[in-house]
């Protein structure tokens, strides 16, 4: 399986080794999603860019996770559920077994999936294998995700519905005395939605203290940026208000996204707000604001830029192990 390693330039002196692993990773993840976007010539490469810290903070550090249980080329989509004959197939062995010491990990804007699914080739748990399935019909590899695909567990719908279900799990390990904690990855965009600010208020109320959301901040949503959209600001004082808990957080700095999981405080969800960059190790994006939503070339011109980008940052990929 390749990881890749080589294309941002560090600017940083990690004080941990976990925080250069975790950077290093994030750079894997924005170069295989360029690389897939180059051979399908298109893709959510902004969300890759402004996310992978987040996520793989998340995998390497913050979660607890047990080992993968799924295999590592993900089965065909075995049909509807319901339908005689087929059974129920959900994504979620990818993060581990279930059990109560162990965190679950819910995604929560579908659009992520190819982020997702790159960073559980990044930390060895699908092989590299599953994304020559991608957006394939009859494939779980989906370029939406849904709760057959890996690392999903539920489907999220038209955006923001995954928070009340992950709410909802939340409350039952409650009240079942379960140590592990729910952790949900979000969207800014997914803050226009009523639902989200109804379970807010919900979990507030019900004391569900064992829940935290990570939200990607990156200031853009499918027709532009989310300011000029429907604006969202001031978020923390507006989750603070619902009754949750917030702190903004650099969303590019391992060390302050893991530590803000820890933050002691009421028995109410957590929101980590993570400003992010969009453009973050692909500088060639900044030529298409303010419509960074989906990369779909708009011309052979335009492709060689990033072909010639990749080629000259791409660089060194060395190789891990394969899981079987």
């Amino acid at each position: 399986m390749e990881v890749y390693r080589s294309m941002d330039k560090a600017t940083h002196s990690p004080s941990e080794p976990w925080v250069g692993i975790v950077l290093d990773t994030a750079t894997a993840i924005r170069t295989r999603v360029l690389e897939h976007c180059l051979k399908n010539d298109g893709g959510y490469l902004s969300q890759a860019c402004s996310s992978a810290e987040i996520l793989s903070t998340l995998y390497l550090k913050t979660m607890h996770l047990g080992p993968s249980i799924a295999p590592g080329v993900p089965p065909a989509f075995p049909g509807v559920p319901g339908t005689p004959g087929v059974a129920y197939m959900n994504g979620a062995g990818y993060n581990g077994a279930c059990g109560p010491d162990y965190d679950r990990f819910f995604l929560s804007p579908a659009h992520y999936a190819l982020p997702l699914y790159t960073v559980l080739i990044e930390t060895g748990r699908m092989s590299d294998l599953a994304l020559d399935q991608f957006n394939k019909d009859g494939s779980s590899v989906e370029m939406i995700g849904a709760e057959h695909s890996p690392g999903f567990e539920v489907m999220g719908g038209a955006l923001a519905q995954t928070l009340s279900q992950a709410a909802g799990l939340a409350l039952a390990r409650l009240r079942a005395g379960e140590k592990g904690k729910v952790f949900v990855f979000m969207s800014d965009g997914e803050f226009q939605e009523g639902q989200t600010w109804e379970a807010i208020q919900a979990m507030a109320f019900f004391g569900i203290g064992n829940l935290v959301v990570y939200v990607d901040v990156n200031g853009q949503q499918c027709d532009g940026p989310t300011e000029e959209v429907m604006g969202t600001e001031p978020l923390d004082m507006k989750i603070r208000a619902f009754g949750g808990t917030a702190t903004i957080v650099d969303g590019h700095d391992p060390a302050a996204l893991d530590a803000a999981a820890k933050e002691k405080r009421s028995d109410a969800p957590h929101f980590v707000l993570c400003r992010t960059d969009p453009c973050r190790g692909v500088a060639l994006l900044e030529n298409r604001r303010p419509k960074l939503h989906y990369l779909r070339f708009t011309s052979a011109g335009e492709k060689k830029e990033y072909e010639d980008f990749f080629a000259g940052r791409g660089g060194q990929r060395p190789r891990a192990k394969e899981r079987g």
